[in-house]
């Protein structure tokens, strides 16, 4: 029997890029059913990028990086954290992500390693709606991607439907941030906090098993 996870997390967030690892082999368990469930943390914000923002940015970083170690390059440092005045918005990759649930949902997770790697490994600005197209259609994801320039209606109220859903549920278990783990059972919803998708991936079966 299938225990299912929802994961509460923004695309942009670099501790939910230190996550990566463990809850994409998560998402390869057979008796996990693993929902993405982005939360809109930082789409829609207005912030843009500056220097004080890029040196706190690249001081969390370089702890993510310490404790996880995924990489955050230079290139990221230059092309994405160096753009003073580009937006620091995850609007598009939430809703590329959307209409990848819509089209190919079995393919959201890995868009999701796509998006965080092009951003922090490659140095592209994935704030970027034609970037996110671009990595979409790299990934042979055309549907989603012809969804993401069309912002039709339905993708759209489908995505408000999903911050909806994640931000209710943030506020029922009391959640304070992002990356964090809900496991679903008949006992009920049980909140994992985000330092368990930082250890050993067997820590963190056991843990959704004693939920």
């Amino acid at each position: 029997m299938s225990t299912t996870v929802t994961y509460l997390f923004d695309p942009l967030c670099g501790w939910c890029y230190g996550a990566s690892p463990a809850v994409q082999k998560l998402g390869q368990q057979s008796g996990v059913t693993l929902e993405l469930a982005p939360t809109g943390l930082f789409a829609d914000g207005g912030r843009r990028m500056d220097a004080a923002f890029a040196e706190f940015a690249w001081s969390n970083d370089l702890r993510i990086a310490q404790l996880t170690g995924q990489r955050f390059t230079e290139a990221y440092r230059q092309n994405v954290l160096g753009r003073h005045g580009s937006p620091f918005d995850s609007a598009a990759m939430t809703r590329a992500l959307t209409a990848v649930s819509l089209t190919e949902p079995q393919r959201e997770l890995d868009a999701l390693k796509t998006f965080q790697e092009a951003r922090y490994v490659d140095g592209l600005d994935t704030g970027n709606a034609l970037v996110v197209g671009v990595l979409l259609r790299g990934l042979g994801l055309v549907a989603a991607a012809d969804r993401l320039a069309a912002a039709d209606a339905e993708l759209m109220e489908r995505n408000a439907a999903r911050l909806g859903q994640a931000r209710r549920l943030m506020r029922l278990l009391g959640v304070q941030g992002v990356p964090a783990l809900v496991v679903h059972s008949a006992s009920g919803d049980r909140l994992l906090g985000g330092h368990v998708v930082y250890g050993d991936t067997e820590h963190l079966l056991g843990q959704i098993e004693a939920s």
